[in-house]
């Protein structure tokens, strides 16, 4: 199975950075793509990068809206899936939100980030409530697939939920900026949590200079032996390519043996306090 990850620097003008994102929607499955990424705020600035103000939920859509409206319309005219990732609007709160769509255009449901930071360039608690969704895998055209929103990938736990969930594949959108972490960690971290869970990942990062924030693009995909096994260029747009075998996660060493050998009867206690 083919997929792509969008590696795309959205505009202050959200319409034009939509159109873009369908072209390149276009440009994947004309590649024979079975599922297209995008990354965190795809469409958008990165709004978190400066303190919220006054107003704030404004600049937030609902789900379904009219972003989702027009990729499910696309998904169902090219046969693929799709997630996305939104400032959601719901009610008086918003959300991290990863709307998912199924290859017949079906909105099948919506991950919202779970865990919410606040630092430098990072200011996420005055725009996103913590996600209430849980950690859901869906039946797709593509696969069992499971979505961790940036911070969310962080959370061994987390990761850990979609893989006894059955996920085959992980997909994280992503706003990771350039020397945001020591040499290697940004893919050390997904290398292990794809071997310690026997599941595919697959982050799609934003890429170029915004307001306050560097984004470094670099998108990459993992397999569940924890290889990078294909990476996009820093630092300028891509549309990154991997051809991916779900069937191997079932040969996984943590399926044959780590999730086998678990003993969750002890953890609780460990992981409460």
């Amino acid at each position: 199975m083919r997929i792509a990850l969008v590696q795309q620097q959205p505009t202050d003008d959200r319409a034009a950075s939509v159109a873009r994102g369908l072209q390149a929607l276009d440009a994947a499955a004309d590649a024979g793509v079975r599922l297209v990424v995008f990354p965190e705020l795809a469409f958008t600035p990165f709004y978190p990068q400066r303190c919220a103000g006054p107003g704030v939920l404004d600049l937030a859509e609902p789900i379904p809206g009219p972003t989702t409206e027009r990729f499910c319309e696309a998904a169902a005219r090219r046969g693929v899936v799709v997630v996305l990732n939104l400032y959601e609007r719901d009610g008086d709160r918003a959300f991290d939100t990863s709307p998912v769509i199924d290859a017949d255009g079906t909105l099948l449901g919506r991950t919202r980030m779970v865990h919410i930071t606040d630092y430098d360039g990072f200011h996420e608690k005055g725009y996103y409530s913590p996600g209430d969704t849980g950690a859901p895998v869906y039946d797709t055209a593509a696969g069992r697939l499971g979505v961790a929103i940036c911070y969310d990938r962080h959370y061994p736990e987390y990761l850990r939920a979609l893989a006894l969930s059955g996920a085959d594949l992980v997909v994280v959108p992503q706003a990771g900026t350039v020397g945001e972490w020591p040499e290697g960690l940004y893919e050390a971290e997904l290398r292990v949590a794809s071997f310690q869970n026997g599941f595919f990942m697959a982050l799609a990062n934003r890429v170029g200079r915004e307001d306050r924030l560097h984004f470094a693009g670099a998108s990459f995909v993992t397999d569940p032996e924890g290889c990078v096994v294909a990476r996009a260029p820093e630092g300028r747009e891509a549309i990154l390519y991997a051809d991916l075998d779900l069937g191997r996660c079932a040969t996984s060493h943590a399926r044959r043996l780590f999730l086998r050998d678990r003993r969750p009867a002890l953890y609780g206690p460990w992981l409460s306090r």
